[in-house]
């Protein structure tokens, strides 16, 4: 009677434990810290383990490496939009191994091969599929040569998605209005890249992904904020190997500018070029305005106007050269 009544007493205890605790009782703080290795919940604020019973939801095994990880993981990437099927279609994988790493039969292999044939038929069976699957294939290309990063190829892949629901891929080239859309990711994420320097990796002309992308501008809805000069500074400079002393006194440069308007319908990137251009003149860190121009991706001349108009307006008064 003793033993059952102290396991009956035992059951009560865990019953009061609850499940999901959101505040400690001693102090009333809400910053918990879970520690699955030790099984607790300890209050950040007083120090209290709340409780000693949490439970690991996590794997059974344990990995040490990055590799070991994914060797051990059984569950596949991630849903992306970067891949015309957002990556949820089977693959069958080319070394034909079966579960415990051993090569299969000759006639087990023979079937498999035929598998893998129908599968690659079957992923690609529509002409938006198609359609899709080039577009992703020149996103990851074009990303690739510009060092894109992983959101804005998401950013683009959505963007032409879009097009292609609204009808506007059909009759135009599939690289440019994919070059369009991968312009206007840009511009929404902040990330300094000209027109002109997305155009030069397609084989579409530069007058083509312009008119892409007012057609997106136009038809998509997407709101793209205006170019910031300031923006393509760090990586002129950069491409300049100049100190981050010119940066700054660049992008108080181009804020004067602005303050007072005088950066309305100039190109930013000839506008940055200019900026860094006297900066170093001032920090005397002198590069030449074809060495800039060069970084920039833009003409001389255009450095030459942005330079003379920055000088006059705001009355920078240059070291002799």
């Amino acid at each position: 009677m003793i033993a059952n009544s102290s396991e009956a007493h035992e059951k009560k205890e865990v019953k009061l434990i609850p499940s999901t605790i959101d505040k400690c009782p001693e102090c009333g703080s809400t910053r918990l810290i879970k520690n699955f290795e030790r099984g607790e919940i300890v209050c950040a604020d007083c120090g209290l383990v709340i409780t000693e019973k949490l439970i690991d939801m996590g794997p059974e095994w344990r990995a040490f490496t990055p590799e070991e990880k994914q060797k051990r993981s059984r569950v596949g990437s991630p849903i992306t939009l970067t891949v015309h099927d957002k990556g949820l279609s089977t693959v069958i994988d080319w070394r034909d191994k079966d579960a415990f790493g051993k090569k299969l039969e000759p006639k087990r292999r023979i079937e498999v091969i035929r598998w893998r044939k129908w599968q690659i038929r079957t992923r690609v069976h529509s002409s938006l599929d198609r359609n899709l699957a080039q577009a992703m294939s020149e996103l990851d290309r074009i990303s690739s040569q510009l060092g894109l990063p992983k959101g804005i190829k998401e950013e683009a892949a959505v963007i032409y998605r879009r097009a292609v629901e609204k009808g506007l891929v059909r009759g135009r080239s599939i690289e440019a209005v994919m070059a369009a859309s991968i312009y206007a990711a840009c511009r929404i994420r902040g990330i300094p890249r000209t027109l002109d320097e997305i155009a030069k990796f397609t084989r579409a002309g530069r007058k083509d992904v312009a008119r892409c992308y007012r057609l997106l501008l136009r038809e998509v809805n997407v709101k793209v904020p205006l170019s910031d000069p300031e923006a393509f500074i760090p990586r002129i400079a950069s491409d300049l190997d100049l100190s981050g002393t010119v940066q700054r006194r660049a992008a108080d440069i181009v804020r004067m500018a602005k303050a007072m308007g005088i950066t309305a319908g100039k190109d930013p990137a000839g506008l940055a070029a200019a900026a860094i251009y006297i900066a170093s003149l001032l920090e005397n860190e002198r590069r030449t305005q074809k060495e800039i121009a060069h970084a920039a991706r833009v003409t001389e001349v255009t450095v030459r106007n942005r330079y003379k108009e920055l000088v006059k307006k705001l009355k920078i008064e240059l070291p002799p050269q």
